[in-house]
């Protein structure tokens, strides 16, 4: 790898150790335009609780509801937030042609690395998957990391074959699917990357820790990060006892609120963001803000979740 691979990597694998992976929501105004001053604000706030890494414009930062030029924006503004305090890594994705006109923004915005979000629609064989990484790592001299979700899946075969591709230093999963995923981190050269991706991570965090995958991200520190980082200090400290209670308290009614609506995933992490005042706004269709209802039960379990770490609206 080059230097600036290696040390991007390093950071990264610092970052991990140190907390949780920060995906940050993208603040848009009630019109629906773009608000850069107010994602910027938000993004200011995620940083003081010291996140390892920040992912801007991925899944929780509504990637697909960008153009190119907001793209380029939030990710220009999230270079200049961090100020090199952690690595930057930010969403590409689509097929390999569009995922590379992303690299080249995110590139001249100053990004660390990208993050390759699942490609548009079609399922594909593992030769194809491979293809597509090495073709955008071919097209970009960031440093990329793979995500497997939905429709992609690597094997441990094909794992081993893309940790092999110049500047690709890393996986993200979300299938938690831990017999192929061990497979994959035996298959993996030493020092190639793995962090559990899954959704509301909490709950597979310590399942995870099992086949050598400690590092996580978290929807939660979007909103909440008192709750996100108390968790991840319980987890490191092997405090099963405090683990235990926040995931029951807190994350598996969560999850349970999330699971009524189909894109709650994201908007209801907006809405608990900006039930604490973020100015993170509405999010974009497809996606629509959570019922009246599911709000109330959102307020309730916010403000619960909170008092578990004795930390206020």
């Amino acid at each position: 790898m080059q230097t600036s691979t290696v040390d991007t990597a390093q950071r990264l694998r610092d970052g991990m150790a140190r907390g949780v992976l920060s995906f940050p929501l993208t603040s848009f105004r009630t019109d629906g335009s773009l608000d850069l001053d107010g994602f910027r604000d938000y993004l200011a706030g995620q940083l003081a609780t010291c996140p390892g890494a920040v992912f801007p414009a991925c899944g929780t930062g509504e990637f697909g509801a960008l153009d190119e030029e907001e793209y380029g924006r939030v990710v220009t503004a999230a270079v200049e937030v961090t100020a090199g305090r952690v690595p930057v890594v930010a969403g590409t994705g689509y097929g390999y042609a569009q995922a590379l006109r992303f690299a080249r923004i995110a590139e001249e915005a100053g990004a660390d690395a990208l993050l390759v979000l699942p490609h548009y629609l079609n399922k594909a064989s593992q030769a194809g998957l491979f293809e597509q990484l090495r073709r955008i790592a071919d097209g970009t001299r960031l440093p990329l990391i793979a995500y497997q979700r939905d429709q992609v899946s690597y094997d441990a075969a094909t794992v081993r074959r893309i940790a092999g591709i110049p500047g690709v230093i890393g996986l993200k999963d979300g299938h938690s699917d831990l017999d192929r995923l061990q497979r994959a981190t035996l298959a993996a050269p030493e020092g190639f990357l793995f962090f559990n991706g899954a959704p509301t991570a909490e709950l597979q965090a310590r399942a995870y820790a099992t086949v050598g995958v400690p590092a996580y991200s978290s929807a939660v520190h979007a909103f909440a990060p008192e709750i996100a980082t108390a968790v991840f200090q319980a987890v490191t400290a092997g405090d099963a006892q405090r683990v235990d209670q926040l995931l029951a308290e807190f994350y598996i009614p969560f999850v349970e609120l999330r699971d009524r609506q189909p894109g709650y995933a994201v908007s209801l992490v907006k809405a608990a963001a900006r039930l604490r005042g973020r100015p993170v706004g509405p999010v974009r269709a497809p996606l629509t803000d959570p019922a009246p209802v599911d709000l109330a039960d959102l307020e309730a379990l916010l403000t619960a979740g909170l008092n578990l770490v004795g930390a206020t609206r």
